[in-house]
């Protein structure tokens, strides 16, 4: 066992300062992936310092009437708060697609954001991988990658994000808060995360010190619906192949609002930028989804094994798509 530091600060400010001052300090939330990183020798942090009991462990309502969720606030939490469940529903159900229960009990909010991909190849300190050890080469793209991604890669990583919260984060347009040794910054969940380029071994564009304080949900668009579905390779306890969150509001037969997330398929959860552009103003058909995906997913790069994934995130986008534009879909958001 390598010997680390524990430090458990009771004010935001105070953890900020630890973790400045720390040689090879980490945060320590729920521990569900680091502790199991450190395990397996990938993470030797020199100090813990516990956030759990800083007073970030709330759910409330934005004055401009979204929500704001604090960093340490439970999976499980989150995903039964009322106003989550009643307004955000996307957000609940990529909630309780992840992990088990008791790890849902366990895991926050800002643990989930900067959980590390599951690729084999970063956990294994036998082999080599960029991610863990910039210049040490990457073996998935020749090796075993049928999970890893389609989209976004680069020569030096195909590792994918393993978040079904942030997928959702992500089609909801939330921010993310940041407290710092330089102070707060807001970062849009669309951008906090990362593609590989040249830098795997860097997930998010979060700064040496930076602590996740908060994530803030936009006030829910009137008459839109949403869903997650998540593709696996069993029924629970697995990670997503593919993902899918997505809002739609639809007037008149067409398509008048349409946001888009991927997950499983690329270093970041993949905001569908073009097949958004390609519905708005579209009608709320089988074939107009299918053209806007199929023009989403025409830049990706399959590897060897895993061009399956393609069709699959297609296939499964194109069935939330379609459920949500029915008639008796699932019951709108709020109107005002």
């Amino acid at each position: 066992m390598k010997p680390f530091g524990y430090q458990r600060p009771t004010t935001t400010a105070e953890a900020v300062r630890l973790c400045a001052e720390g040689t090879g300090a980490r945060f320590l939330g729920g521990g569900t992936n680091l502790v199991d990183l450190m395990k397996l020798g990938v993470e030797e942090p020199g100090l813990l310092v516990d956030v759990t009991r800083l007073p970030l462990d709330r759910v409330a309502p934005d004055p401009d009437g979204g929500l704001r969720i604090g960093a340490t606030v439970r999976n499980s939490d989150l995903a039964a708060h009322p106003d989550v469940r009643r307004a955000y529903p996307v957000l609940t159900q990529a909630l309780l697609a992840g992990a088990s229960g008791q790890l849902r009990n366990t895991a926050t909010t800002g643990g989930n954001l900067l959980q590390r991909t599951r690729c084999s190849y970063f956990q294994d300190v036998s082999k080599p991988c960029n991610k863990r050890l910039p210049g040490s080469g990457c073996p998935a793209r020749e090796g075993s990658h049928r999970d890893l991604a389609i989209l976004g890669h680069s020569a030096e990583c195909v590792a994918t994000n393993p978040s079904d919260m942030a997928v959702a984060l992500a089609a909801l347009d939330a921010t993310v808060l940041l407290l710092g040794p330089e102070g707060e910054r807001a970062v849009p969940v669309t951008e906090f995360h990362r593609l590989p380029g040249e830098n795997p071994d860097q997930d998010t564009v979060i700064r040496p010190g930076e602590l996740i304080t908060e994530v803030v949900l936009p006030p829910p668009v009137p008459g839109t619906v949403s869903r997650y579905r998540k593709a696996r390779d069993r029924a629970s306890y697995a990670f997503a192949l593919v993902s899918v969150a997505a809002t739609l509001q639809v007037e008149a037969g067409r398509v008048e609002r349409a946001t888009l997330a991927f997950g499983g398929v690329a270093h970041r959860p993949w905001r569908a930028r073009r097949a958004e552009a390609e519905l708005l103003g579209a009608p709320a058909t089988p074939a107009a989804f299918q053209h806007a995906l199929i023009a989403e997913l025409a830049e990706a790069q399959p590897l060897r094994d895993n061009a399956f994934k393609v069709d699959l995130v297609r296939r499964v986008a194109q069935d939330v798509l379609g459920e949500l534009s029915e008639p008796h879909g699932p019951e709108a958001g709020p109107t005002t």
